[in-house]
């Protein structure tokens, strides 16, 4: 009997209206998915960041401050190029962690390319963590709002 209940609800689960099988979206924009580089289920690979304290304990505030002064041209930039599409400062923390970025890139040795150009980083000032990670393909449809909502250029 027991046996018997349990097929009748397995089979109810797959064959039902109810089951968890997938279905279209009535909203999908294929022209938008590909844009932004979506796979079937709207995402897609990016690499993760962590920027956590460097080594470099120097007390030479000029040097520190070429060196970030260096660190937010190379934000700039990595956007400006479509690299860079999240980037920003944690607050105080336990666990030394200064910031993240996602990088819209293919590979950790992308990644970390694209890092060695960063003098904060080169400099050891910020060290980086990188672990790929999959999200949302439309995250990076946030930068044109984020660039009208800013009064003072960071």
């Amino acid at each position: 009997m027991k046996v018997t209940i349990i097929v009748m609800v397995l089979t109810f689960l797959l064959f039902s209206e109810h089951s968890f099988a997938q279905s279209a979206n009535p909203n999908y924009d294929p022209k938008l998915a590909e844009k932004y580089g979506a796979d079937d289920y709207g995402m897609k690979s990016y690499i993760f960041v962590i920027l956590k304290s460097g080594s470099n304990k120097s007390e030479d505030k000029e040097a520190m401050n070429k060196a970030f002064s260096g660190h937010m041209k190379n934000i700039h930039r990595l956007v400006e190029q479509g690299k860079l599409i999240v980037a920003g400062p944690f607050g105080k923390n336990d666990k030394d962690f200064r910031g993240l970025f996602i990088l819209d890139v293919k590979t950790l040795e992308e990644a970390s390319n694209l890092l060695a150009s960063d003098p904060a980083i080169s400099e050891d000032y910020l060290d980086a963590e990188l672990v790929e990670w999959y999200g949302s393909a439309a995250i990076s449809s946030y930068l044109e709002a984020s660039d009208k909502v800013w009064k003072i250029k960071p």
